[in-house]
Formats: C-alpha cells, sequence, structure tokens
C-alpha cells in the first residue's frame, strides 16, 4: 500500500507503525491526516486510538481481507477449517470475530480486497466500504520479472514431464486440498509425466501415498522464494471450497503465479473466476469437473507459452502498484485530492 501511494502521488507520505509504538501515538497522530487500522482486534489500547484520531478530526479506515468480523460465519470457518468445536473453541472463535468487529464499527469506513467481502462489511457494520484488491510488492515484481524474462528467452523450454504446483501459505488449506486429491490420483495414476509439487504446510491424503516418489515436498517460503518455485511449474493448482468464506478471498494465489509466466487451474470463487479467461489465460474448474478441467489444461501444454504470457501481462496490467494506486488514493482522500 505504501509503495503505490509513494508511486501515485508525490504530495503523499505514507509509513506503517505497530501496537510497539503505541505510546507515541500523539506524535502519529499528529502528522497524519488519514489513519488505517488493519486486520486488528478491539482493546483499550486500539479504541483509545481510535478516539484519539477522531477528537483529532482525523478519518479512521479499517482495512481487512477475510471474513472474520461477523459472528454469523463462525460455523463456517470453523468447518472450513476442519477445526474441533467444543465448547471452548466457540468461546475463542465468536470472541475473536466479535474484536474484529467491534473495531471495525468504530471507524469511519472500511476497505476490503473484493466486492463480495466488500457486501459482507457493509451489511454488517453499515459503513461505507472501499474496494483495494491485494497486488504485488515492488521486490516480489522486480524478482518476478527476471523469472519471467528468463523464461521467455528459453522459449519457456520444458523438460519431458508436466508439473503440478500446490503453494500453501498457512496450514488451514487440508479441506482445499482435498477438492482436487482424486483427480491428481487419477492424473498421476494414468500419466507417467505428471510431478506434483507441494510447497508449505501441507499433508498429501493417502490416496496420493502411492505416488510418493513423483511428489517434491518445499518448506514454507518467503515470498522471492515462493515466485521461484512457482516459476518452476506449468500448471498451478487452486482449489478452494465454495462458500461464502472462500469467495472473500483474493486471487493473490492466480496472480502470482502469472506473473512469472505460470498458469493457473482454480476454482471458481468470486475472485478466482473473475481473474482468470477460461481456455486463454488460466482454467476455472468446477469441485466436479477438475479431473476434466486438468486433462484440458495439460492438453494445452503444445499452447503454453502463449497462454502463459497472456497470463502474465493480465497480471502486470491489473495487480501492481502502478495499476492500484488511483483506487486506494480514493479510498483513503475520496474526493480531496
Amino acid at each position: 500500500m505504501i509503495e503505490a501511494l509513494a508511486q501515485s502521488d508525490d504530495r503523499i507520505g505514507a509509513s506503517w507503525f505497530c501496537n510497539a509504538d503505541l505510546p507515541h501515538v500523539d506524535a502519529i497522530l499528529e502528522r497524519a491526516d488519514v489513519l488505517v487500522i488493519c486486520h486488528a482486534k478491539y482493546s483499550v489500547d486500539s479504541a483509545q486510538l481510535v478516539a484519539k484520531a477522531r477528537c483529532l478530526g482525523k478519518r479512521v479506515l479499517y482495512d481487512i481481507d477475510d471474513l472474520v468480523f461477523d459472528g454469523r460465519y463462525v460455523h463456517l470457518v470453523l468447518n472450513y477449517l476442519d477445526h474441533p468445536t467444543r465448547e471452548i473453541d466457540f468461546d475463542y472463535w465468536f470472541a475473536d470475530f466479535a474484536r474484529y468487529g467491534a473495531l471495525m464499527r468504530l471507524c469511519d469506513g472500511v476497505i476490503l480486497t473484493n466486492d463480495y467481502l466488500a457486501e459482507r462489511a457493509s451489511e454488517f457494520s453499515g459503513l461505507p466500504t472501499s474496494v483495494v484488491p491485494n497486488f504485488m510488492n515492488q521486490a516480489q515484481l522486480e524478482h518476478s520479472a527476471r523469472i519471467l524474462a528468463d523464461k521467455r528467452s528459453s522459449g519457456f523450454a520444458r523438460d519431458q514431464r508436466v508439473h503440478l504446483g500446490y503453494f500453501s501459505g498457512s496450514p488451514t488449506h487440508q479441506r482445499d486440498f482435498a477438492v482436487v486429491e482424486d483427480a491428481l490420483r487419477d492424473l498421476l495414476m494414468s500419466d507417467s509425466r505428471l510431478v506434483l509439487r507441494v510447497v508449505g504446510h501441507l499433508e498429501p491424503g493417502p490416496v496420493l501415498a502411492p505416488f510418493a516418489d513423483r511428489i517434491e515436498r518445499f518448506p514454507l517460503q518467503n515470498v522471492l522464494n515462493l515466485q521461484r518455485l512457482m516459476g518452476e511449474v506449468e500448471i498451478n493448482l487452486v482449489p478452494l471450497q465454495e462458500n461464502a468464506f472462500t469467495h472473500c478471498k483474493s486471487a493473490l494465489k492466480v496472480f502470482e503465479a502469472a506473473a512469472v509466466g505460470t498458469i493457473s487451474v482454480a476454482s471458481p470463487t468470486f475472485t478466482l473466476q473473475a481473474a482468470i479467461r477460461d481456455g486463454e489465460t488460466g482454467f476455472v474448474a468446477p469441485a466436479q469437473d477438475w479431473s476434466d478441467t486438468l486433462l484440458r489444461a495439460i492438453a494445452a501444454l503444445d499452447h503454453y507459452q502463449e497462454m502463459a504470457l497472456a497470463a502474465a501481462a493480465a497480471a502486470w496490467s491489473r495487480d501492481v502498484p502502478e495499476a492500484q494506486g488511483p483506487g486506494l488514493l480514493r479510498a483513503l482522500f475520496g474526493d480531496e485530492i
């Protein structure tokens, strides 16, 4: 966000602070015109921060990119995470959601990452909302540009194998991966060229155990190494359960892969479906059609360079600070700047 602001308008200075800096909050607020609170929970300190800012006439916005502020969705998230549902778990999760929501409602407006999530925030808080999609930072872009340039200079050279990649961040995607596991088992069984790369916190289920010698495992990566590992596969897998929680998620797994010339096969959630032109920049796979869609993607590898470059062009024109800066300015300042 700070990089996007710096590139959008040289009159704007932006910085960030964390809880440890709250003893200096008076000096911070004195210099700020707009305060953005990012994915924070209600506390005495956070409530006082908002109150001080508003007393000084500063605009206070709340920024969040997950559906974790409305208690009506706690059961859905626990089911999505396959989390225990003991009394103590309900006590924790309902309280956790309530603290996010309580702090949001103290603010003047909310910044979300897609229109579906913005509708949920508007229903919950009654506050005005703005949408600023997730996008890549400058370090990601510079590294991705080098990876993409190397692939272009080689003519997207490939070995005789077909590499499928699943790139998991947090250890919360076991059920998401289950959406594609049976399809992967069938394909690995029928096509000896296929290799599966799994990065991050994920344990493939027993259905894939017979193919352990064709599964590459990597631990959780930093953002730059992740781009390299994504760039080394032809097909990026983005399976998600389809529900209100996943419709709120961003398309970053698609555009990060596209930036390094890797196409995605993804579930048709709100943002993923919008990020892919099916058959042109990637493929959209409803839950019941993963096998057929992956076969389509593999069959399209003869024209891989054309599709990968189309996906890269879309990501480099849309998911970068320069493209998102104007929308961020409007979210922060409205028509004032």
